[in-house]
């Protein structure tokens, strides 16, 4: 029977027998498993992992059941720690870190994993000088696990380490990347912007995906041109992060870029623009992301674009009144007899009073003899909010301003 069976029926016993497999890949793979399936207080588990993690011959067997006490949990990876530093019993967070910062500096690579594997979970800032030290050690497995512990630390000291990272093999190199992106200073995105262009897809959606987080227009023109990339998890997190850009930049500068921002955007296909933002519009539970994307499908989505129509037709009964407002707004902008049938849909009584007046106002701008004839009908609603509508948009018709 397969390690992959005895994991799949919870067979943890014949997985710690692996551990004593002559196979290396054998005594790999049950150590990871045994990761993922160990529970905290499974001490016996937890015993033949601190084994392999201490004595077996193989360098990656050892890294992994490393990686695997950390899975199973911060007291089995201290453990480790313990065994292999000495200490234990209660102590101050400061003084756990203060040892497993000495643990960095230790002769053997999987006990320096260990240790940033602990620091990256203790997040104690007394222990950053000894990470970004660690960002220099000479197995990249230990600066993989510096660059994590960095990203969960997110303090600016990091940042002049984590950007010669940028140059590391490709695992560190994304490991800084997203660090860089997590510690979100200007400062650390700068960095980024020259990995719009990067070989690796990954290391793009990284960097597309964390300029959003700048306080300044600059990444506005490489975020566009990522929305021609080839990979479309690449276009979609640049779409992202220019909505999110929007609502980070002082409002001083927000009228230019938002100038820049639908410039950009009109040059780029409409699909791989339209869709995120409708995502964001329908799904995004940040309201200022949401206005944003109301506002920008009316400056870049197609008329008869319906997805786009649709969601901007749903939005007029959205919680947050300028988010609604926005959407009507785009959509007398957009006009159209695609804007025109979805809003005749929404002015019958099922739907909110706000987003029917609201309806009925963009239709006053957009509509045809077909609205005008449906509005005739609403001049006596129950409701003072759309007749008020009703009768401006009437008499806008009539007078032929549809």
């Amino acid at each position: 029977m397969s390690l992959y069976q005895h994991a799949r029926n919870g067979d943890i016993e014949r997985l710690r027998d692996a551990l004593g497999s002559e196979n290396v890949a054998v005594r790999k793979r049950a150590v990871e498993l045994l990761g993922e399936l160990a529970d905290p207080d499974d001490q016996a588990t937890i015993d033949g992992l601190l084994r392999a993690a201490s004595t077996d011959d193989d360098p990656k067997v050892r890294g992994a059941a490393v990686d695997a006490l950390d899975a199973v949990g911060q007291e089995a990876l201290e453990q480790l720690l313990t065994e292999l530093t000495g200490g234990g019993g209660s102590e101050a967070e400061w003084v756990t870190a203060r040892k497993f910062a000495r643990a960095l500096k230790a002769d053997r690579p999987e006990l320096r994993i260990a240790a940033a594997n602990a620091l990256e979970r203790l997040n104690e800032p007394s222990a950053v000088p000894a990470v970004v030290e660690a960002l220099s050690d000479p197995d990249p497995r230990v600066r993989l696990r510096a660059c994590q512990a960095c990203g969960a630390f997110a303090d600016p000291r990091t940042i002049p380490a984590l950007v010669e990272r940028l140059e590391d093999e490709p695992r560190v190199k994304r490991a800084a990347a997203n660090a860089l992106g997590n510690v979100g200073t200007d400062r650390a995105l700068d960095p980024l912007l020259n990995l719009l262009d990067d070989p690796d897809e990954s290391i793009r959606r990284i960097a597309a995906g964390a300029l959003g987080k700048a306080n300044n227009p600059k990444p506005v023109e490489p975020l566009a041109r990522a929305l021609g990339d080839e990979s479309a998890i690449v276009r979609n997190a640049a779409v992202y992060s220019v909505i999110e850009l929007l609502s980070n930049v002082p409002t001083e500068q927000s009228h230019a870029v938002r100038d820049q921002v639908v410039s950009e955007l009109k040059a780029a296909d409409d699909e791989t623009v339209v869709e995120p933002l409708v995502e964001i519009l329908t799904r995004g539970q940040q309201r200022r992301q949401r206005r944003n994307a109301a506002w920008i499908l009316g400056r870049v989505a197609d008329p008869d674009a319906a997805p786009a129509v649709e969601a901007l037709a749903d939005a007029l009964a959205d919680d947050d009144p300028q988010t609604a407002q926005f959407a009507a707004t785009s959509l007398k902008t957009l006009g159209g007899p695609v804007v025109e049938d979805r809003l005749l849909d929404r002015i019958g009584t099922e739907h909110p009073e706000s987003a029917r007046a609201k309806a009925v106002f963009v239709l006053g701008s957009v509509g045809g003899q077909e609205t005008l004839n449906r509005l005739e009908d609403l001049t006596d609603d129950e409701s003072a909010a759309v007749r008020k509508r009703v009768f401006s948009a009437v008499s806008s018709l009539r007078a032929g301003g549809g």
